[in-house]
């Protein structure tokens, strides 16, 4: 072994003992009050000789002179150092160097963190996903998270390196002990919570909590109010819906989030506000409107779809300042609740672009004929390759795509024209859907989502062998030997749970080059991202996308451009300058804010541009006197929204109204306001027709601006 370097053939990973980089532990406590601490991996200072070199490593060390760091045998995409702290921790920054004394360092790299050590989610810095590294092997380069992450596994993997040198690196890892409760449910278990005695009233309630699942389905909580009032927070296809239930009936509030089955943790929290409730999920938040029933809440009940309960792991559940996990572990210890996070494994592999492919062997069973391949996936886009293999006794090829989001498969055999079956529908909507291809010696059959009306079957034979390669997502470049062929687009998405006749390959040995072949894979993750959640099509433009680019379908909705921005103009004055003549245009006061565009009239004179708006009645229309009041009333109907009203006032220099009436012994206006203007007097018998007056109200609906455009009669 080269001194100071680890000597790997493509993977090396390294789980550091605490008891060696920390000899008094990872954490200083001083007052009981936790303290950061630091973790330095010291791979300039000892020599590390790897025991097994695709397995757990088990670390021997002994002093070393010179130059030191991690250097890998091989200089390539496909390595990476993993750092296992020993339990979750709240890390905080990371620094790099070069090794030491060479002209090996990295500049470029990716940040993973992970709970078990499987299923890795990428830190992405700022807009980019990529951190810079280092410009020489002696800087150090510091970043601070913009969060700190919580995770007991970090894995920072190479991208690019000094061209003249190798993948060099010494590395530090900063941070703070993690404390947390944590329950884990099994999809029948439940935690309840009542109040003995009801709370003084208070004008904020909190509830928070953090979950992860690998179900797409489930409830996390339901809180009963007044009066058979009740909110629930259910899990639906991956994102969090908050109801309102009542005896009348239930109704969605609103809806948040999105992929929230990642085994990942997401953070919840509604907050009660007077009549308002706000939910935030992550880093979004929403508020909606909730009756006045709900303003205080009784507590947390089992929840009322029992045939969906949440299966998978809450942490730190508060309610206001009660640590309700924290109490029920120490005063309830009965129960169905775990109060640990029993994790699944779940292996899953991304597709990331062009030129990804995952390669297998068939397996030596094969040759009686009987055979069967299923797997989960999930995409967003609507076409793409998942699988395809030679039938080299038959001179053919199969081919499973997806075609317009539907599952295809197509049998091409030379001199034959080729057959296809077909099944399932909405393919691309972001969820796991499942596929089972299952071979006979007579009989072929594809079923999705376990679904038997969603099963095609034909009576082709297809005889697979241990010789058959199959082929995942894409293929080979064609330099390649490989016999492959893909006449559509590749895959890009997610594929978890392949199975070979029930069998469950292994995707770590995969990674490890211990079995079949790939490119250009994210092993041990789904690296999926909604770019529509939340959406970034403003006014109401309907929000699609593909695995990489996302589309707002602006129609009907009065705005054009990517994010359906606004067209129009913000007022009269523009149109104006642009040299528009006095005509109705389309006026836009607040851009590409909430309000809606609005038709108006603009009355372009020489000296002043007016925005004219209409009511619905221009005629002469009779007045009636209130019977309890000496008032009386009129109503008309505007073309613009009050908000869009209030915009053009907020935005203008002068605002007049104008008021024409008829009158018989009125003493309505007897002296108008406005300054200069002569008097008008209606105190004859006979009728009087006024000329239009116009006045300066001092007062609206409270907003002390100009509001109404009137034409009315009184007697």
């Amino acid at each position: 072994m080269t001194r100071g370097r680890v000597q790997s053939v493509y993977i090396f990973r390294v789980v550091f003992p605490v008891s060696f980089l920390f000899p008094a532990g990872l954490l200083i406590e001083v007052n009981s009050k936790p303290r950061p601490f630091i973790v330095q991996i010291k791979l300039f200072c000892y020599l590390f000789a790897a025991v097994g070199v695709f397995k757990t490593h088990s670390l021997s060390l002994s002093p070393c002179v010179g130059a030191g760091g991690w250097s890998p045998l091989v200089s390539d995409r496909y390595q990476w150092l993993e750092v296992d702290l020993g339990r979750r921790t709240q890390i905080t920054a990371v620094a790099t160097q070069g090794r030491y004394g060479s002209s090996d360092w990295l500049t470029a790299y990716l940040l993973m963190f992970s709970d078990t050590g499987h299923n890795w989610r990428q830190h992405r810095y700022q807009h980019g996903h990529a951190f810079p590294g280092n410009s020489n092997a002696d800087t150090v380069v510091q970043y601070k998270l913009e969060q700190p992450v919580i995770a007991r596994y970090l894995r920072l993997i190479p991208l690019d390196w000094n061209p003249t040198g190798r993948i060099g690196l010494r590395l530090e890892i900063y941070g703070c002990r993690y404390t947390s409760d944590v329950a884990s449910f099994d999809g029948s278990s439940s935690l309840v919570y009542r109040l003995s005695v009801r709370p003084s009233w208070m004008t904020m309630e909190i509830i928070s909590l953090k979950f992860k699942t690998l179900k797409n389905s489930g409830t996390l909580l339901h809180a009963e109010g007044l009066r058979d009032h009740s909110l629930t927070l259910v899990l639906e296809k991956g994102k969090l819906l908050l109801y309102h239930h009542s005896s009348s009936g239930g109704q969605l509030l609103v809806s948040l989030g999105s992929l929230l089955d990642d085994q990942h943790w997401h953070h919840v929290k509604l907050e009660r506000l007077s009549t308002h409730v706000n939910l935030t999920v992550d880093k979004n938040t929403q508020q909606v409107h909730v009756p006045a029933e709900l303003s205080h809440c009784h507590g947390l009940q089992k929840p009322i779809l029992s045939n969906r309960n949440f299966h998978g792991c809450m942490e730190n559940l508060l309610y206001s300042d009660l640590n309700l996990i924290h109490l029920a572990k120490h005063n309830s210890p009965q129960g169905n609740v775990t109060f640990s996070c029993a994790e699944p494994v779940s292996v899953g592999v991304t597709f990331t672009d062009s030129h990804s492919f995952l390669q297998l062997p068939g397996l030596t069973s094969w040759s009686s004929g009987v055979a069967s391949v299923t797997l989960q996936f999930r995409t967003w886009n609507k076409v793409g390759l998942l699988l395809t293999f030679d039938l080299p006794q038959q001179d053919g090829t199969v081919l499973l795509y997806l075609s317009e989001a539907r599952l295809r498969l197509q049998i091409s055999k030379s001199g034959r024209a080729p057959l296809e079956l077909s099944t399932g529908s909405g393919l691309n909507d972001g969820q796991w859907h499942s596929v089972e291809l299952n071979f006979r010696q007579d009989h072929l059959s594809i079923t999705v989502d376990k679904d038997e009306g969603a099963t095609a079957h034909t009576s082709i034979p297809l005889p697979l062998t241990s010789h058959s390669q199959l082929f995942f997502g894409g293929c080979p470049p064609q330099t390649s030997s490989q016999d492959c062929r893909n006449p559509f687009k590749v895959f890009q998405g997610c594929m978890r749970l392949l199975t070979l006749d029930d069998q469950i390959v292994d995707l770590i040995s995969v990674q490890q080059r211990l079995l079949g072949n790939y490119s250009h894979l994210q092993i041990d993750m789904c690296g999926i991202v909604d770019r529509c959640s939340p959406s970034h099509c403003e006014h109401g433009g309907r929000c699609t996308q593909s695995w990489s680019t996302f589309h707002c379908n602006c129609s009907n909705s009065g705005y054009r451009g990517a994010t359906c921005h606004t067209t129009y103009e913000q007022s009269c004055e523009v149109y104006k300058h642009k040299g528009n003549t006095s005509g109705h245009y389309y006026i836009d006061v607040d851009g590409s804010g909430p309000i809606k565009p609005q038709l108006i009239y603009c009355n372009m004179t020489e000296d002043r541009t007016w925005m004219v708006i209409q009511h619905n009645n221009t005629e002469l229309t009779r007045v009636q006197s209130s019977l309890e009041r000496n008032q009386h009333f009129a109503h008309f109907d505007y073309s613009s929204e009050e908000e869009q009203l209030a915009g053009i006032i907020g935005q203008s220099e002068h605002c007049e109204q104008e008021l024409s009436y008829h009158c018989r012994k009125s003493r309505l206006l007897n002296t108008l306001g406005k300054a200069g203007s002569a008097p008008v007097a209606c105190r004859t018998a006979a009728w009087t027709q006024v000329t239009t007056a116009t006045v300066m109200p001092t007062t609206t609906n409270g907003t002390g601006l100009c509001f109404e455009i009137v034409s009315f009669r009184i007697l």
